[in-house]
């Protein structure tokens, strides 16, 4: 769905965003402690105590959020929360290397901070990627 309306700042022939819902900051997150806790979770299987070493649990939370979110446009937090992370090239998944990047400045928390007109952060514009609500 390619038009010349709405379109994220400074992006041509880009998804069109006048006819699509964003995701609102709280369902985002929302869905960003429950993929936290799906991480500590899994990272307390990995090691014996998380406070002498926190590091398995951003790791765990990075992979996880690059893999699905690369893959299927979401995670199980995402998916609770009834939104996706979706390309403004074509409105389809990011793919892993997008998605990789998009994990790696969400994990450095500032860059998920900044946001621009469109509630983009940082780490979805070197994305190319929008948050969308389904």
């Amino acid at each position: 769905m390619v038009s010349a309306g709405k379109t994220p700042s400074g992006t041509q022939g880009a998804l069109d965003l006048s006819g699509v819902k964003l995701a609102s900051l709280g369902r985002r997150a929302g869905a960003l402690l429950i993929d936290w806790a799906l991480a500590t979770v899994i990272a307390t299987l990995l090691v014996d105590d998380l406070r002498a070493n926190p590091w398995p649990q951003l790791g765990v939370f990075v992979l996880a959020h690059a893999f699905f979110v690369g893959l299927f446009g979401q995670t199980a937090g995402m998916a609770l929360a009834r939104i996706r992370c979706v390309s403004i090239v074509d409105g389809g998944a990011i793919g892993l290397p997008r998605a990789i990047i998009r994990a790696l400045l969400l994990a450095l928390v500032i860059p998920a901070v900044i946001n621009d007109g469109d509630g983009r952060g940082l780490h979805d514009r070197a994305a190319r990627s929008v948050m969308v609500q389904r």
